[in-house]
């Protein structure tokens, strides 16, 4: 994870994921890519700068949104 802000003011919609992390995590290829860190505490003290990270695939009905969560906690 390259950088991030915990966001405490939910889009409409997304009441109940607030608090939720904002994140720029930069691929093993090198591109960075804004996603969500999932999985862990949205607490400064959990989300780590450069924590080993793993893609996990969130369902919105017909479209599966990447985010990441800590390597090895993914479920």
């Amino acid at each position: 994870m390259h950088s991030y802000l915990i966001n405490t003011r939910p889009a409409p919609g997304f009441e109940e994921e607030s608090p939720y992390s904002i994140a720029i995590v930069e691929l093993e290829e090198g591109p960075r890519m804004m996603t969500n860190i999932v999985g862990v505490p949205q607490t400064p003290e959990h989300l780590v700068l450069d924590m080993p990270l793993e893609v996990v695939f969130d369902k919105h009905g017909d479209v599966a949104v990447p985010k990441f969560a800590p390597a090895g906690e993914a479920a």
